[in-house]
């Protein structure tokens, strides 16, 4: 049942991460609080199934962790990616 707490912080942090990292009009409003959950179920998922119990504070920091270093990672990729595919469309078509 503890697990549903990873998912709520892990959407937590991609909500934040949503609002402090430029470009947002290049994604989905959902697309950040949807991959914080899902990378704080996997982080708890694994840390469960190495054997870490709800008591040992590792398995916490591990939740909070990772989403809030990939989030941000992944939004900064996908703007970038959006950004160079938008451009290169802009060029073919002879758009601006």
């Amino acid at each position: 049942m503890q697990i549903v707490l990873a998912l709520i912080m892990g959407a937590a942090i991609g909500l934040a991460a949503e609002f402090a990292i430029r470009g947002s009009e290049a994604r989905g409003a959902a697309l950040a609080p949807v991959l914080g959950a899902v990378i704080g179920g996997v982080a708890w998922a694994v840390m469960t199934w190495a054997g870490l119990a709800v008591d040992n504070p590792v398995i916490w920091v591990v939740a909070i962790v990772t989403p809030a270093v990939l989030v941000p990672a992944v939004l900064l990729l996908l703007t970038r990616s959006r950004a160079r595919t938008d451009a290169a469309e802009r060029r073919r078509l002879r758009i601006g």
